[in-house]
């Protein structure tokens, strides 16, 4: 069951209406204008919050997303970039989101740098599609990976904050 937060969360992006993927080509503009308004009410929500945690543009036909990521951990920005490509079979299946940085650092991503959504993200998005869409993406599966892996990662030393990569680590 998800925390209160979370439902929060959820409740306050709104569901998606129209059902189309990049192969209804009648349809994608509408589900892409969908897409990008919703995204962009979520990242208004994050921000009243100040809650502000990524960043995301597409190529001209909505199919490519990329963009940056980020996690405060100890008061420090681990910043990581963030790609993925909408899937034939979207919404039906959701885009598999990759942090190209922090391939192989940990068992909880695929290689490439595809990060691990099937145990938790997965069956959500599966009851919620074809409803669900980028916002809840990043709301339900990349935003509590990073909560999960990124302070793991940092313990273990396999993620540097970049002022400590260069030598100098500042306050």
């Amino acid at each position: 069951m998800a925390d209160e937060k979370t439902r929060r969360t959820v409740a306050q992006i709104p569901l998606l209406k129209t059902h189309a993927g990049p192969r209804e080509r009648a349809l994608w503009p509408q589900r892409l204008k969908e897409e990008y308004q919703v995204l962009i009410q979520f990242v208004e929500q994050n921000k009243k919050a100040d809650n502000d945690w990524f960043r995301l543009e597409s190529n001209a036909d909505g199919t490519r997303w990329t963009g940056t990521c980020w996690y405060i951990h100890e008061l420090l920005r681990y910043e990581f970039r963030l790609e993925f490509d909408i899937p034939v079979t979207y919404p039906t299946t959701a885009p598999e989101v990759t942090l190209p940085e922090l391939d192989g650092k940990t068992a909880k991503m695929y290689r490439g740098g595809k990060i691990c959504l099937t145990e938790h993200f997965a069956p959500l998005w599966a009851r919620n599609a074809p409803r669900f869409g980028l916002a809840h993406l990043m709301a339900l599966g990349l935003g509590p990976w990073l909560a999960v892996e990124v302070p793991d990662l940092v313990s273990k030393g396999l993620v540097l904050h970049k002022d400590q990569r260069s030598g100098e680590v500042k306050n």
